[in-house]
């Protein structure tokens, strides 16, 4: 662990920009506590701790951000605020920024700055039966709306996102999702019904419109706001400067009445909204207490991922998603969702069945292994647009490098997927090709450990459905041993 102040990287940032950051983060004398007045050492390891869990998912989004919008070298980069950037391709192994991917849409982007004015989207009418969502998620991680098949319909519109402090009117007759935050994410998905159907997604694509208000109305703008400078700590989050993230992030995420035990937690320690962190203002032995309380937290949200819960089949059936309400201060419940796949979806919108064991709970390895998973005939994952079963390596929680590129089983797939006599389907998975005759229900594995998970989009509520979790008349069929 470093003890040294943390540094940030610039990217074609002006003069301007720079001055708003200074005084936005005044030196570190000014946030610091004064010598003497920080608790002891066991309650700051306690509150560092508790505070990893608060903060993680926000510490997380801010990252994704820099990387879409802020960061003009980087490959994951996507467009400036407020710009949609539409993406006609499904992600593959070289998408790193966002863990456990989904990759059977094509995704459009928009990270949304809402502090001058409102944001206004626009989806176009499906005529081909073709589904779509829109997730609004805010800096908290909160699924704060959706626009799409399921909620809004498919006769197209346009909708505004405002601010949490936003007072005003929208045109009449548009609906309004008001953000917790400041900086939220548009996250649209199209569906594609195969490989052949991506000029139609691009085409349907083309119809989205992501805008300001005021270039909305063709009203004159209000003046516009220099974008902060964001700070970079990459991807490793364990380690003092996380603090420093969080504070930049919280000034930007006015607190709930649930956030302001733990906001006053973390400020007795130094971690003060819109402050810089100075992990070098605390005593010897708190630095170390705030090390070992980070490392902590870490271990209570990956318990929290692998812990029980709801189990089926070996599959632990959740989707840990929602908004503010759903959450209602259950910081835990919401950092093990943003670490086990960030930016997971509504139960409503879509149920996350996943495993990395057998059902006797022996991990799953491609380095040692075949597995198959067989759904009986008549019996396939009960969604209204698709389901799928996409493979990540075990340790990163990424898409994996195959030799077909190949990351998933999916509904659109079936045509083309050999059948048993009995109608059941086999998805075979394992690291190396089982030979031509079976390649079409390979799901190629990592050489080491396995996570799968099942994606059921706008999972069915009548008849045969995996909801409520757990309870539900269809459960995931076993992943076997294939040897």
């Amino acid at each position: 662990m470093t003890e040294h102040l943390p540094r940030f990287r610039v990217t074609c940032l002006t003069a301007a920009i720079c001055l708003l950051a200074a005084l936005a983060f005044p030196p570190h004398g000014v946030a610091a506590q004064q010598a003497g007045t920080f608790p002891d050492a066991a309650t700051v390891e306690n509150i560092a701790a508790q505070g990893y869990v608060y903060g993680l998912p926000t510490v997380m989004h801010y990252a994704i951000t820099y990387e879409y919008s802020i960061d003009t070298t980087s490959p994951q980069y996507k467009a400036p605020f407020n710009h949609l950037l539409n993406g006609a391709r499904v992600f593959t192994y070289k998408d790193t920024v966002v863990i456990t991917p989904n990759s059977d849409t094509p995704y459009s982007f928009a990270c949304l700055d809402l502090r001058a004015e409102p944001v206004e989207i626009s989806v176009p009418p499906v005529t081909d039966g073709r589904y779509f969502s829109v997730q609004l998620v805010d800096a908290n991680t909160y699924n704060f709306g959706y626009i799409g098949s399921r909620t809004t319909g498919n006769k197209g519109g346009s909708y505004m996102i405002v601010a949490p402090e936003w007072q005003g009117t929208a045109p009449a007759g548009m609906a309004v999702f008001r953000s917790s935050t400041q900086f939220a994410l548009a996250l649209f998905r199209t569906q594609l019904f195969s490989p052949a159907d991506i000029e139609n997604v691009k085409k349907f694509q083309t119809g989205y419109a992501v805008q300001t208000r005021s270039a909305y109305l063709g009203q004159t703008p209000p003046p516009a706001l220099p974008i902060p400078l964001f700070p970079n700590i990459g991807q490793n989050f364990v380690k003092p400067e996380f603090f420093d993230y969080l504070a930049f992030a919280m000034q930007f995420a006015p607190a709930a009445p649930e956030e302001k035990t733990i906001r006053a937690q973390l400020a007795s320690i130094g971690v003060v909204s819109g402050k810089r962190f100075d992990f070098t203002a605390l005593p010897k032995d708190c630095q170390e207490a705030l090390l070992r309380g980070l490392k902590k937290g870490e271990a209570m949200v990956d318990a929290s991922i692998n812990g029980p819960g709801i189990r089926v089949n070996g599959w632990k059936v959740s989707s840990p998603f929602g908004n503010r309400e759903y959450f209602n201060g259950n910081w835990l419940k919401r950092a093990g969702g943003a670490k086990a796949g960030i930016y997971g979806n509504d139960a409503e919108e879509a149920v996350y069945p996943m495993t990395r064991t057998l059902a006797d709970g022996t991990p799953l390895d491609g380095s040692r292994h075949k597995y198959r998973i067989t759904i009986p005939a008549g019996q396939y994952p009960p969604a209204r647009a698709f389901w799928s079963v996409t493979m990540y390596d075990g340790k990163t929680q990424l898409l994996i490098k195959n030799p077909i590129d190949r990351y998933l089983i999916n509904s659109p797939m079936l045509p083309d997927m050999k059948k048993n006599a009995d109608g059941s389907l086999t998805i075979l998975i394992q690291r190396d090709s089982p030979g031509k005759k079976y390649e079409s229900n390979w799901l190629p594995a990592p050489d080491g450990p396995i996570f799968l998970v099942m994606r059921l989009y706008w999972p069915e509520t009548q008849g045969m459905s995996v909801l409520p979790l757990g309870k539900g008349t269809w459960q995931p069929p076993r992943v076997e041993l294939n040897d």
